[in-house]
């Protein structure tokens, strides 16, 4: 089962894009404050890079803005990428 549920901050004010195919979409990314301290006593946080689709992009560019605190339900997909000189 690959499901995952995050509460975190946007770090960043939403971008509405769309596909060649018209399809809208908005990455974005959340900062998921850790349940823990480190060793000098402060909070830390983790960086997760978002992708919202269709409808909810939409949703997400016209009501949320940076430091808007949000419920993500979603799943894990890492990716990769090639650059030109094949890196």
């Amino acid at each position: 089962m690959n499901r995952v549920l995050l509460i975190g901050r946007l770090t960043a004010k939403p971008e509405l894009r769309y596909t060649n195919s018209n399809l809208p979409f908005t990455r974005f990314s959340i900062a998921v404050n850790r349940n823990f301290t480190n060793a000098q006593g402060q909070r830390e946080a983790d960086f997760i890079n978002i992708v919202v689709w269709r409808k909810q992009a939409e949703n997400v560019k016209n009501y949320l803005d940076k430091g808007s605190r949000v419920s993500i339900e979603g799943r894990i997909q890492t990716g990769s990428y090639d650059d030109k000189d094949g890196n």
